[in-house]
């Protein structure tokens, strides 16, 4: 059988949904207009991001939209000057968004704290005092190191408003992880906390802080934010509290003049497969493309609440949680603590008590969310929302219809988006006038040019599978890996010439919608037969008794390669008396639903799956346990 690098389509959704007629007239983009903006990228994509850029304010205007004698080294706004922070703060200064709520921030514990545009910018203003007092000046790279607390924006801000790096590193990684960040970035200072609360009990960050910088001799100074009163040694003159610092400093402060292809920001990928790669985003690309996709799949109004469970230390959280938000002027909700404490009701007490109107999370909170059923989103009036939205991996179909029907009032479009640290914005989604389909992430954005190839570089048929490709470059695109050109050209841009390569494995059915199907590292070759484990993964939640599952290919004499599931139950779930019965009837299940093709060995129950602390299940890990090999790195394990 013949399938020229092609993946087998197997599972079959058929479900639309249509969204309200009172959503579509009052969309800022409307149907003609989309179509207008498809046909606009499509035939002059520079003109079409021009007049993005336009939409922001700029020092300088820029000598070409695109330098790209290059490539892949593609070069957005050469000649521009800008800053992204005068994008995200000064400019509301002057305007009637100046006192208008720009954070709100929740604690675990339940204590909230309230920032105004002005308040926000004076803070910053205050913090950015500081670090230049510190010697921190522009290109030097400031490492990140905390919980999402209001201190953890307003530090992101400073270091980008005074032209210096911001690495974020998500507070959950362990000294070892750390260490080889700070090391790798050459940091100069790193910004922590004494620790924060998680799951109701206080996790210390200073003592990690404290072994990650032994051996770090680019570090001069650690800066301390009191969040949690824990024990902390404080090593002087290395170490500082953050409200000495800031205490007697001015509230108002120059912001930099950047060109639109500096650092920004340094942001390294988890480090699941091998050594973390140091992704580089820069000011003008980056801030064109996050603020134009906001305002448009987002359709963000005067009046919304937006609220991103994302951590601030992933992209999501820079893209979606600090940046797009404040330059659209709007209101975000930053919640610190664990989605299920005090119990499993308080995100959806979140969005009731602040009046959220657009909630943007992943699918594994939401799965991890179905499995207390419906109880909990009923004690809460949710109806202030008007869209959600999916981020990280992809959605299966019966979460997309758990959430769209018991969160959202079957209302509520779900704007599930395409995106990677890589590519800094959204890449493919919906906007909230598309008609849907649960687990398709619908086409790409205006300006973009995807397509679904074989391992040749040929587009594939409808229904099959082959690697996702973006066919020409996007202005929040990297700018490179940092200090490594060779890796950055041989990861994204080697295998189909002029393209880059997601890394993932996709579908496009007859009506042109994107289905992802997994990462290309997690294909499975059943006799001859290639198939994502997304697909095998939705089938097996689709079952009432399963809350979430995970796949991994494993050695068969015959076949070559047949899957093994890992299941978690839900918990209202009651177990037959012969608890291989229900193995079978999984089985049997995933045969009705895929077909005969989807041959699972064996199935296994557990009460937890490994996983980022992003909510990624770590595939990898199951499969070298299930192997007998060497697990690898570990570090960023949620239960390390």
């Amino acid at each position: 059988m013949e399938h020229n690098g092609a993946l087998d389509s197997l599972l079959q959704e058929e479900r639309v949904f249509r969204p309200l007629p009172q959503l579509v007239i009052e969309a800022n983009v409307n149907p003609q207009e989309y179509d207008a903006a498809v046909r606009n990228g499509n035939d002059d994509y520079l003109s079409y991001w021009e007049d993005a850029a336009r939409e922001l304010d700029w020092f300088r205007k820029w000598n070409q939209v695109l330098d790209d004698s290059n490539p892949p080294f593609y070069r957005w706004f050469p000649g521009a000057k800008c800053n992204i922070v005068y994008n995200a703060l000064d400019r509301h200064i002057t305007t009637a968004n100046k006192n208008k709520l720009a954070l709100i921030w929740e604690g675990e514990t339940g204590d909230t704290q309230k920032f105004t545009y002005y308040e926000l910018y004076r803070a910053v203003n205050r913090f950015a005092n500081a670090l230049r007092s510190l010697g921190i000046k522009k290109g030097d790279r400031v490492v990140i190191y905390m919980s999402p607390l209001p201190e953890t924006i307003i530090a992101m801000l400073a270091v980008a408003k005074i032209g210096a790096v911001h690495c974020m590193v998500f507070a959950g990684f362990s000294a070892k992880a750390l260490r080889e960040r700070i090391n790798d970035a050459q940091a100069k200072l790193v910004i922590t906390a004494d620790g924060f609360y998680r799951n109701g009990r206080p996790i210390n960050l200073k003592k990690v802080i404290d072994e990650a910088v032994e051996g770090c001799d680019s570090v001069d100074t650690v800066v301390v934010v009191h969040r949690a009163n824990v024990q902390v040694e404080m090593n002087e003159p290395r170490d500082l509290w953050y409200e000495a610092l800031v205490r007697q400093e001015s509230p108002e402060c120059p912001t930099e003049v950047m060109d639109a292809n500096d650092m920004l920001f340094l942001l390294y990928s988890s480090g699941t497969t091998g050594k973390p790669k140091g992704i580089v985003h820069g000011h003008g690309g980056y801030m064109v493309g996050v603020h134009r996709s906001l305002n448009w799949v987002f359709d963000i109004k005067p009046t919304d609440i937006f609220c991103c469970t994302a951590d601030v230390g992933w992209i999501t959280g820079h893209s979606y949680v600090v940046y797009g938000p404040l330059m659209a002027g709007t209101t975000t909700v930053l919640y610190e603590g664990h989605p299920l404490y005090p119990q499993a009701d308080r995100m959806w007490d979140v969005i009731a008590k602040y009046g959220v109107t657009i909630f943007y999370t992943a699918p594994t909170l939401i799965r991890m969310l179905m499995r207390f059923g419906t109880q909990y989103p009923k004690m809460h009036d949710l109806s202030t929302l008007r869209l959600l939205g999916s981020v990280g991996e992809p959605i299966n179909p019966e979460a997309w219809v758990w959430f769209y029907k018991n969160i959202g009032r079957s209302e509520c479009p779900i704007i599930d988006t395409w995106w990677q640290t890589e590519t800094g914005s959204f890449i493919i989604c919906p906007f909230p006038i598309s008609l849907l389909k649960p687990g398709s992430v619908f086409k790409p954005l205006p300006g973009i040019e995807a397509d679904v190839v074989d391992e040749q570089g040929n587009p594939v048929p409808p229904g099959k599978g082959g690697q996702l490709i973006l066919k020409r470059p996007w202005p929040s695109m990297l700018l490179g890996l940092y200090k490594d050109p060779e890796r950055y050209k041989e990861a994204y841009w080697s295998q189909v010439p002029g393209a880059y390569l997601a890394g993932d494995v996709a579908r496009k059915d007859e009506d042109g919608y994107i289905w992802i199907q997994g990462r290309s590292d997690d294909v499975l070759n059943i006799a001859g037969h290639r198939i994502g484990t997304a697909e095998l993964e939705s089938a097996l939640v689709a079952h009432r008794a399963v809350a979430e599952a995970a796949v991994i290919g494993v050695p068969d004499s015959i076949k070559g390669e047949v899957a093994k599931a890992f299941v978690i139950l839900n918990e209202d779930y009651n177990d037959p008396e012969d608890p291989d019965e229900l193995l079978k009837q999984l089985k049997d299940h995933i045969r009705r639903e895929l077909g005969p093709v989807a041959v699972v060995k064996s199935i296994e129950i557990r009460e937890k799956l490994p996983k980022t602390r992003s909510g990624k299940i770590m595939r990898r890990i199951l499969k070298a346990e299930e192997m007998g090999e060497d697990v690898g790195d570990t570090s960023t394990l949620e239960n390390d």
